[in-house]
This record gives structure tokens, sequence and C-alpha cells, in this order.
């Protein structure tokens, strides 16, 4: 059972199955075996409204090329049938230093860009539970530092946090304790 205000961690080699366990928590796959429960305050959602509780980063997440950065982010706003927030949506562009590109076709972005965007799209409509799926895929030293930022502030905030990923620096904790003390000076 997973609780609110915890950071959980899968690690292991490529082809353990880390993805898969991500794709079944997040309800993109069925398990072959058994079930999960997503539930707030004993109310079990509805599989086909979990994309509105959960944010999502992920290298196999889909962005559109042929759009704008603002022009995903609203197509995804109107899917999840959430209003399109403006100033929370410029704010994380500009905490992902995107903000500058944010008229630009996705098309044009580097990997390391779009995965910053993909941050951008799984925090935009504050997730009761945040999935990163190796989410320092691709990103120069700036971008981990802005993924450990959201790991810090989702422990301080008492979110429910699942980290996915085959990095050694995660497996053996140096990660977080770096983050921590990034925070404290």
């Amino acid at each position: 059972k997973l609780n609110s205000s915890s950071i959980f961690g899968i690690s292991g080699p490529n082809g353990s199955g880390k993805s898969t366990l991500v794709k079944i928590i997040a309800g993109i796959i069925s398990p072959s075996n058994g079930k999960v429960i997503h539930s707030i305050n004993e109310n079990q959602l509805k599989e086909e409204k979990l994309h509105n509780h959960i944010g999502l980063v992920s290298p196999y997440l889909v962005l559109y090329d042929e759009f704008t950065a603002y022009e995903n982010m609203n197509y995804f706003s109107e899917i999840r049938g959430i209003q399109f927030n403006n100033e929370k949506v410029d704010n994380l562009l500009n905490k992902f230093r995107l903000f500058h590109r944010k008229d630009d076709l996705v098309k044009t972005y580097s990997s390391g860009m779009k995965q910053r965007l993909k941050f951008i799209f799984a925090l935009m409509h504050s997730p009761q539970l945040i999935i990163l799926d190796e989410p320092t895929s691709n990103l120069d030293e700036a971008g981990v530092d802005m993924v450990r930022e959201v790991v810090q502030r989702r422990k301080a905030s008492g979110g429910l946090l699942v980290v996915a990923t085959n990095n050694q620096e995660y497996q053996r904790l140096t990660f977080w304790s770096k983050a921590s003390r990034s925070q404290h000076g």
C-alpha cells in the first residue's frame, strides 16, 4: 500500500520490469496477475479518470512534434477535462527554462528540452501521485538539478512520488541526500 507523503523507489537493471511496473501503477497497462487499486480517502478512483490524479514522466511518453509546447499543454488539458491555467504553465515553463521556446514546434526541441517539457505535463494539473520513470534521461546537470528540486518539493509538500531507474546514483540514494544537502545549504 502506497500512502501519500512518501517517496518510493523502484530500481534494477535494464529489462527487470521497472517500466512495466510503472505502467501498471499509472494505469497504462493491466497486470497479468493481481491488481492495483487507486483510491483517495478510501474512495476508489475510476480507471478512466486516473490521468487526472497522476503525473507521469517517462521516456515512452509521446509529445506532438507538430504542435508548440503551449499547444501540446493546451491539448492535454482538454483531454484531462481541466481548465488550462496560463499562469501555472508559464511558471512551470520558466522553472524548467522553456518559456522562451513555448511557441516553438516541439520537433525543434532537443531531447533534453523534451524531457523538461514532460515534467511540465506531469506537474501542470497538480496530481496527487507523481511517477518518474528514468527522470534524468537526456538531461544536463541543470536539468538533473531541476529533478532534484521536484523531488525535494514533493517531499516537503507531503505528496506521493514513485521513482523508477537503473541509475546507480539513485540506487545508492546519493541523489536524495545530495538534493537534501542542496536544500539546506
